[in-house]
């Protein structure tokens, strides 16, 4: 997901560099991609909140019942929790700039920002 994400935006960058490109499809197909994504990132999140959680009681069972069998299950939770915050980290920023990538598209199709989606 991470080569495929990194690959996308910058096509997407290099479609907005492109004053030949047809913005209003872009600003569709963006669209449908961004809810992917988000998608994509929901299910990561959930994923990495119930693996620390996992993580974490392992480490309050070894605490309170002093078995220290699950050590090394802990320590292997924590090996890949690691990686995985790494990497909900890269989604969550990604999709992030593909919003203000969504902007831009916005701006060249109408010619104002989206404030549709703004509080006031």
């Amino acid at each position: 997901m991470t080569k495929y994400l990194t690959a996308y935006r910058k096509y997407i960058l290099a479609c907005l560099e492109d004053e030949n490109t047809d913005f209003v499809r872009l600003l569709d197909y963006h669209r449908d991609h961004i809810g992917y994504f988000m998608h994509e990132r929901l299910v990561h999140l959930i994923v990495m909140v119930l693996f620390a959680l996992s993580t974490v009681a392992c480490f309050l069972v070894i605490a309170v019942t002093e078995k220290v069998i699950l050590i090394p299950l802990a320590a292997a939770l924590l090996c890949l929790l690691i990686p995985y915050i790494k990497h909900y980290y890269f989604l969550e920023n990604t999709v992030q700039a593909l919003y203000k990538d969504y902007e831009r598209i916005y701006e060249k199709v109408y010619g104002t920002p989206d404030t549709d989606w703004r509080e006031d």
